[in-house]
């Protein structure tokens, strides 16, 4: 299956939770998809259409806070990146951490990084600022005019 085939499947299965598509080339593609829906479209990748999780980032910019949960069909050689804008207030999102163990630990730096919430999360305990900043400062959330 090609990937423009794979893109289609995806649309018809999440068309109302589409935001964006972005093609970066025929191996990467940008799905900016409605937070509310990521446990859907992880479940849907990883037990329907053949994708591994890789791996999770996460970024604050002025739209808000952006993760960016990347998958990969090896069998194509193509990388799909969910990409989510969290509310700038309040940056909470349903943890995968259920769904994939490889989600765990990235999903706890997120939290201590950002402040971003992972609803769900079996253990959102600090993992790597233990002494190394005071509570509720999150070193990687700016300061926008």
């Amino acid at each position: 299956m090609d990937t423009e085939s794979i893109i289609e499947k995806f649309k018809e299965e999440f068309n109302s939770d589409i935001l964006e598509i972005v093609t970066k080339n025929q191996k990467r593609v940008i799905i900016t998809i409605m937070p509310d829906s990521i446990i859907n479209v992880a479940g849907y990748l990883y037990k329907t259409a053949g994708f591994r999780f890789i791996i999770a980032s996460a970024l604050h910019t002025k739209r808000g806070f952006e993760i960016h949960y990347h998958f990969s069909k090896d069998a194509v050689g193509l990388i799909l990146n969910i990409h989510v804008i969290l509310d700038k207030n309040n940056p909470q999102i349903e943890s995968l951490s259920n769904m994939f163990n490889a989600s765990n630990w990235i999903e706890r730096e997120m939290h201590e990084l950002f402040g971003i919430n992972f609803l769900n999360h079996p253990n959102q305990e600090k993992l790597i600022s233990e002494g190394n900043w005071a509570e509720g400062v999150y070193p990687l959330r700016k300061e926008f005019k």
